[in-house]
This record gives C-alpha cells, sequence and structure tokens, in this order.
C-alpha cells in the first residue's frame, strides 16, 4: 500500500478499506508517512466525511498503535470526562478534584490547546512546578494520593493520535467529527476508564457551530465507548458565550481556585456539578452529592493534593501578564451578545495559545470579562480587560471584538440559553 493512492481515495469521496485504514496509521505511526501526507488525508476526510465503519476502525487503529492502560488495581469505581473545547473551558480543573473528593477515581487525560480553544495542560502548567507529564506508574501513585490526576497522554498510548492531534491543529482539520471523535476515543478507551461522560459543545466558540452537528458528534462518540465496554454518556451544552468570566490560562485557573473554594462564576459552578453529577452516576455512586463537596472544602483538600503530587505548588502566586488593556463599552443598555469565538481568538492573538505546534503559550495572556450577556452596562465602563507580555499584539485582539462580536442594546429584555441543551446515552 501507499499513502498516494489511500490520499487519492478519500479525497475523490471513497470508503477507506480497514486494510488502508490499518496500515495508513501504523505507516504514519511509525514515520513512514510524512506529515504533509497526513494533512492532506486529514483534510480529504474533514471534506468528505467518514462512514460509521470507517470511523470505528480508524479509532481501533489508533487504540492499537500503542499500549492501553489497567487501573484495575484501584479499590475505587474509575471515571473520567472529555471536554470537545470551548471558550474559557476550565471546568476539569475544579471537576476532577471534586468527583474525587466524592469516592470515584478520576485518571484525566488532557490536551493542550487546539485553535481558539484553550489547554488543559496549558492552564495548568501556569502553577510554579506542576508536571503534566507522568509515566503509568506515577499516574497511579498520583491516583492513590488523591484521587485525581490531570496530565498528558504518554507517549506510549495512542502514539498515532499524538502526532495526528498536533497536526490537526496548524492545518485547519481540527472540526472533523470523525477525527474528533476517532482522537478522543482513542485516548479514553487506550486509558482504561469504566465510565466516560463527554461535554459535547454547540455554538460559535465551539467547533460544532451547530446543535446539530454537536449531536452528531456526541452519538459517534457514545456507540464507539459502549462498543469497547465503556460506560459513555454526553451531555450537549451551549458555547455560544465564553465559560465563566476569563479565558486564557493563569486566569482560568484563578477562577477555578474560586469555584473550589465555594465561590466562582455561576455557569461554571452550574456546568461543573452538572457534570460531577453524571460521572459518579456513571460509576455507580448514585449517593454522592458533588454540592456538598464544594461547601464543605472536601474538593478543595483534593486539589490541593492533586496539584502537590505532581510537583506544583497550590499557594505560590500565579503568573500575571505584563501589560493590560481596558476594553470599555462604548454605549450603555444591555450586553446581548458576547462571542465566544471572537474572545477565543482575541485570547489566542495576545499569546494563550499557539499559531504552531511548537510555540509556546504566555501563562498570563487572556481575556477577562467584566459582563455576560444579560447584564446592563455603561457607556465608558470596563467591558473587557485583555492582558498579555507583549504589547504589540493588542491590536491584532481588539480586531478580533470588534464588529459583532460584542452587541449591545437600549433595552432588551435577557434571553438565557440553558447551558445543558441535551443529553446522550
Amino acid at each position: 500500500m501507499d499513502a498516494i493512492t489511500i490520499i487519492r481515495a478519500k479525497r475523490d469521496g471513497g470508503a477507506l478499506t480497514p486494510e488502508q485504514i490499518d496500515w495508513i496509521i501504523a505507516a504514519y505511526t511509525a514515520g513512514e508517512v510524512a506529515d504533509e501526507q497526513m494533512a492532506a488525508l486529514a483534510m480529504a476526510i474533514l471534506l468528505n466525511g467518514m462512514t460509521r465503519p470507517e470511523i470505528a476502525r480508524w479509532t481501533a487503529a489508533m487504540i492499537a498503535s500503542g499500549e492501553r492502560m489497567d487501573f484495575s488495581r484501584l479499590p475505587l469505581p474509575t471515571t473520567d470526562k472529555h471536554s470537545t473545547g470551548g471558550v474559557g473551558d476550565k471546568i476539569t480543573l475544579p471537576l476532577a478534584p471534586l468527583v474525587a473528593a466524592c469516592g470515584a477515581a478520576v485518571p484525566q487525560l488532557s490536551g493542550r490547546g487546539l485553535g481558539h480553544s484553550g489547554g488543559t495542560l496549558d492552564k495548568l502548567e501556569s502553577i510554579p512546578g506542576w508536571r503534566a507529564s507522568l509515566d503509568n506508574d506515577e499516574m497511579l501513585d498520583v491516583l492513590r494520593e488523591a484521587g485525581a490526576v490531570v496530565c498528558a497522554a504518554g507517549a506510549g498510548l495512542a502514539p498515532a493520535d499524538r502526532k495526528l492531534y498536533a497536526l490537526r491543529d496548524v492545518t485547519g482539520t481540527v472540526e472533523s467529527i470523525p477525527l474528533i471523535a476517532s482522537s478522543i476515543m482513542s485516548k479514553k478507551i487506550a486509558e482504561g476508564t469504566g465510565a466516560l461522560v463527554l461535554d459535547v459543545k454547540a455554538g460559535s466558540g465551539a467547533f460544532m457551530k451547530t446543535v446539530e452537528d454537536a449531536r452528531e458528534l456526541a452519538e459517534t462518540m457514545v456507540e464507539i465507548g459502549t462498543d469497547h465496554g465503556v460506560r459513555t454518556v454526553a451531555l450537549l451544552t451551549d458555547m455560544s458565550t465564553p465559560l465563566g468570566l476569563t479565558a486564557g490560562n493563569a486566569l482560568e485557573v484563578r477562577e477555578s481556585v474560586e469555584v473550589l473554594a465555594g465561590g466562582g462564576p455561576a455557569d461554571v459552578v452550574e456546568l461543573t456539578l452538572a457534570l460531577a453529577r453524571e460521572m459518579l452516576d456513571a460509576a455507580g455512586l448514585t449517593d454522592a452529592d458533588p454540592a456538598r463537596a464544594l461547601a464543605d472544602g472536601s474538593a478543595m483538600d483534593r486539589w490541593r493534593r492533586m496539584i502537590t503530587a505532581q510537583g506544583g505548588d497550590p499557594d505560590a502566586p500565579l503568573p500575571t501578564a505584563r501589560e493590560t488593556h481596558v476594553l470599555t463599552a462604548p454605549a450603555s443598555g444591555v450586553l446581548t451578545g458576547l462571542d465566544a469565538y471572537a474572545v477565543g481568538v482575541a485570547a489566542w492573538r495576545l499569546g494563550a495559545g499557539r499559531t504552531r505546534k511548537e510555540d509556546p503559550v504566555q501563562a498570563g495572556a487572556g481575556v477577562e470579562l467584566h459582563a455576560k450577556p444579560g447584564d446592563r452596562v455603561t457607556a465608558g465602563a470596563p467591558l473587557l480587560t485583555l492582558h498579555t507580555d507583549t504589547p504589540e499584539r493588542f491590536d491584532a485582539a481588539l480586531a478580533e471584538l470588534a464588529g459583532d462580536a460584542i452587541r449591545i442594546e437600549e433595552e432588551a429584555t435577557a434571553r438565557t440559553t440553558p447551558i445543558v441543551l441535551g443529553r446522550i446515552a
């Protein structure tokens, strides 16, 4: 077999055979297929899609490219969550220790920023000393100590996805439903968790812009998980406006700690609790009360243990950007729209994300919100604060926030979209 024949087959709208899929994944993992060839195939998949049998085989081939983890030695049920990515989506940070405080083990393999959406590992690396890379024994040690671990997938876990994940970010192929579904599920199945809850986002700040596309992705992933013996549930959630009041790295860590301390923005708390209940139910812990674990400080205790066990200092000051710019409200009235995608791209322009897969990110960069849709604002009052170490980035970020990204009406009835739009099991 050869890569060009496979690329042409998908380019022309054909379905790849199981043998072609097995070969291309194995050859790409071994370095026998070049990045530019896999990029061409990823674009062909984005444009022409894949059948369900193709997606199932692609996922199986990704799993087979590496090892599978085994948490059977743990005395607790394992449960995990994965988000398809959004703006201000820091939910993993309070969620993992919260679920651990309720009696489950949470082996959370997370990723870095993709396009305009933030990466959980990038956020946590703003904590001094914290390590994302752990081997399997270290993962188990942290799970035993804290009940939860958030780390990067090891080099031996779905290595095909490790390569393809970074490539998608810089080739405009992130939005492909087959590639998203197989990427997420290959890692989660290889990870060895017993139950999985998916947070599939829909809206301008999500990779799935419509609820219909989000539902298709959710159904695809639930089917893959179920077929592999992992109890899988998906929530469809809104991403038309940023989650919480921050988009960045250290900014979002700070907000997550506020949630663990019993405060934080209402939307972040609501979604954290909704996902926690689903994770605990999937793990068979139906009597656990995550709201109580937030209120009594036990979730915060797990957070501190988890951060410390991974080399971080939970008491260290978080990085702050050297420069800030305040964007004021252009008029008085009701803020009726704050486009999540525009805010996400602005944060990326400020240095919170990366243009190339090898680029570093700025820990303190990002966007801070002073109002959410439905709030009344006053002309000249702070609306957003932009944070960066490199002030020459301000103009590009401000350009993203121009036009229809911010909408203010003189008189408007507050229209609220529920955070949870649906559930698929």
